[in-house]
């Protein structure tokens, strides 16, 4: 009698893991490709082999240690997809200073809380980016920055924070420039450099990444050097990648999918890093493609929805592409079609994970049949496990069935950044981390994800947790009750919808109030753009609020599909 499976995968490989640090990988790297281009950065006119880019990261690590910085503490970067954000990147890995991402789209009142929450005490910012005025947001988070001498910051409400430097190329009050701040490098020497990345260990932490919680603030997920530099390894290795291979990035690096799939894809393989510009642009991927004979590019669906729409298409040159990855979303069959024939990207690959994972759990491969690449976001990496439990019990479900899915090995963070409680919700006493998606497993081990425990949204690509934006809109002295989720979007997937209960007898506000009251204070992404005004909320018998029914009427009333 032939028995069904259980849905528990483990991901074989010949290829160990790496037992080493970012900052070794990296020599060991430059000294195995010193020649082959490292870093091209289009938009800031940089173009650097492996040896020039090891130069420059030892350059600024030893900066780094003339200030003070020692292994372990924490420094913020605060920036746009700039070649100062990578150098900086791979700087602090060589020092041991855990290195804190901060979203460019973050507010005042978000960037507060994450820099409070890591206890950063050197950030590294922008000037600006867009609409969003760092410096001003900055002096207003800590007017003692003003009049304080660059590096000997005390503010009262960022306690911890002692020095800022800011890219911008004039100098600011309180602040550093980036130049000045690389002209302390000169006071510590090579030998010192090499004596405190010696002692670093390859389980120690250096990221910090936030993600959105369903309690409302985010989290920081702890990521070691093995988590990340593994990672981005085999994310690479199933791309085949190497010295002859060229990247483009057009992701943002403070995600996982810049600096994990593509930084540390790249340098692990002797690859090139290819930014076309600070932020998306599709004119300014495909000109990078054409002009640098790219071989490689990341991006999530909306960004090769948006590269095959540019009118000028046809007058670029594609033809050396080759891979790369496509993940945030399942990628419709229509666009996986026109990314293959268009974009000659025939072994281009879907990556599903988390930032808690590092972030890839599962991928699909170049031999993998299309529709397996359409349909299910592949099968567990090398040296990981997956299974698919039942929610309510915790015990492996029988393949077919729907479950939560679960992670388990090398790439499972170390844990949420002060926050014990949290991190024990996540990952269980056996070390699998609970993702909180929904998926299937088919008999090949192929997973299909269908759909979330809890009421995420994913507007192009970036996730949303309603709890996070709710608790804000509350802070709204007209609002009594708000609830937020998500309908359909033909751009970006999902769009928010927040229903508003107002205070009796409260100053009235519309939904164009309600979007000037989020404007700077939350990331532009979370503000929702819908909004429906109402005196009650659809209610299971216990008084529980229903927002698949919110939902369906808000789809409705909207006229969505």
């Amino acid at each position: 009698m032939s028995q069904t499976l259980p849905s528990y995968t483990s991901g074989t490989s010949t290829t160990p893991l790496l037992g080493m640090t970012i900052g070794d990988m990296l020599d060991r790297t430059a000294a195995r490709y010193p020649d082959t281009e490292a870093l091209v950065c289009l938009h800031q006119d940089i173009r650097w082999t492996y040896q020039e880019f090891l130069a420059k990261v030892n350059e600024a690590a030893r900066a780094f240690l003339t200030i003070g910085v020692k292994r372990g503490d924490r420094v913020g970067i605060w920036a746009p997809n700039r070649y100062e954000w990578t150098v900086t990147q791979f700087a602090t890995a060589k020092v041991g200073a855990i290195l804190v991402n901060i979203n460019p789209a973050y507010g005042l009142h978000e960037l507060a809380y994450a820099m409070n929450l890591a206890g950063i005490s050197v950030l590294v910012t922008a000037d600006r980016f867009k609409a969003s005025d760092y410096r001003n947001t900055l002096y207003e988070l800590a007017p003692e920055l003003k009049t304080a001498t660059p590096g000997e910051l005390k503010a009262q409400r960022v306690a911890e924070l002692r020095a800022v430097i800011n890219l911008d190329t004039e100098r600011h009050a309180g602040m550093w420039s980036w130049a000045e701040f690389i002209g302390f490098a000169d006071q510590v020497s090579e030998d010192t450099l090499h004596k405190t990345q010696s002692q670093l260990q390859f389980d120690d932490p250096i990221n910090i990444q936030f993600t959105s919680g369903t309690t409302g603030n985010p989290k920081g997920a702890t990521l070691t050097h093995h988590n990340i530099l593994n990672n981005g390894f085999f994310v690479g290795e199933s791309q085949t990648l190497t010295e002859h291979d060229r990247l483009v990035i057009p992701v943002p690096l403070y995600h996982c999918f810049g600096m994990v799939m593509g930084n540390l894809g790249c340098i692990t393989h002797g690859s090139t890093m290819i930014y076309p510009g600070e932020s998306f642009e599709p004119q300014a991927v495909l000109q990078a493609v054409h002009q640098e004979k790219a071989t490689a590019l990341y991006g999530v669906p909306t960004m090769f929805i948006a590269e095959l729409a540019v009118p000028e298409f046809d007058s670029y040159d594609l033809s050396t592409l080759r891979t790369g990855i496509m993940a945030g979303s399942i990628c419709p069959a229509e666009v996986m079609k026109q990314v293959n024939s268009k974009m000659n990207m025939n072994e281009v690959q879907i990556a599903y994970g988390m930032t808690e994972t590092s972030p890839v759990s599962t991928q699909t491969s170049a031999s993998d049949p299309f529709d397996k690449r359409v349909t299910t976001v592949g099968r567990t990496q090398p040296h990981l496990e997956t299974k698919i439990v039942d929610p309510g019990t915790g015990n492996v479900l029988p393949r077919g069935e729907v479950g939560e899915l679960c992670t388990r090995g090398y790439s499972v963070m170390l844990k949420y950044w002060n926050d014990e409680e949290q991190t024990r919700e996540a990952i269980d006493p056996s070390g699998w981390m609970h993702t909180g998606d929904l998926a299937v497993m088919d008999d090949e081990g192929y997973i299909q994800i269908v759909g979330r425990i809890k009421d995420m949204v994913i507007r192009g690509g970036e996730n949303i947790y309603p709890k996070e934006i709710e608790e804000f809109l509350y802070t709204h002295p007209s609002i009594e009750e708000v609830q937020v989720t998500g309908i359909p979007d033909e751009k970006y997937g999902e769009e928010l919808i927040a229903w508003v209960k107002l205070r009796p007898g409260a100053e009235p506000v519309d939904a164009d109030g309600l979007i000037a009251f989020c404007k700077g204070k939350i990331a532009h992404f979370k503000i929702p753009r819908n909004y429906k005004f109402v005196e009650e909320f659809p209610m299971t018998v216990t008084g529980k609020i229903q927002k698949f029914k919110m939902r369906e009427i808000s789809i409705e009333e909207l006229g969505l599909k």
